[in-house]
C-alpha cells in the first residue's frame, strides 16, 4: 500500500509542480479591416478672368513622355489684365474615378472666358 501512495503523492506533487508552469495566451483580438476613402479632389478654384480678346495659338511645348500615375497638365495662356502670359504644363497626380479637364478658354458675348484644369468625376 505504501507504494500506491508513495505513486499517488509523486503525481499530486508532479501536478502540483507543473501547473503553475502553463501560461494562458489571451485571445487574439479580432482584426478590423479598415477601408480608406479617397479624399474628392478639391474644388476648383473659382477665378472669374474675362479677357477683351482671344487668347494666342495655343501653347507650344514638349510633352514629356507618359509618368505612370500622373496626367500632363498642359500649359495655356493666363491673362494678366494687360496682355497674355504663356503658363507650362505639370504633373497632376492620377486621382482614380476622376478625370482630368485641362485648362482653357471659351467665347462669350461679354469676351474670352478661362476655365481653370479641374478633376471631373467620372
Amino acid at each position: 500500500m505504501s507504494l500506491r501512495i508513495a505513486a499517488v503523492l509523486a503525481l499530486v506533487g508532479i501536478t502540483a509542480i507543473t501547473a503553475g508552469c502553463v501560461e494562458e495566451q489571451p485571445a487574439p483580438r479580432p482584426r478590423r479591416v479598415v477601408y480608406v476613402e479617397q479624399p474628392a479632389p478639391p474644388p476648383p478654384q473659382v477665378v472669374e478672368v474675362i479677357a477683351p480678346q482671344p487668347p494666342p495659338v495655343e501653347v507650344v511645348e514638349e510633352v514629356p513622355p507618359p509618368r505612370p500615375g500622373y496626367v500632363w497638365a498642359r500649359g495655356y495662356w493666363h491673362w494678366d489684365g494687360g496682355r497674355y502670359v504663356a503658363m507650362r504644363g505639370h504633373w497632376e497626380p492620377v486621382r482614380p474615378g476622376y478625370h482630368y479637364e485641362h485648362p482653357h478658354w471659351e467665347r462669350h458675348q461679354d469676351g474670352w472666358h478661362f476655365h481653370v484644369g479641374v478633376w471631373v468625376q467620372g
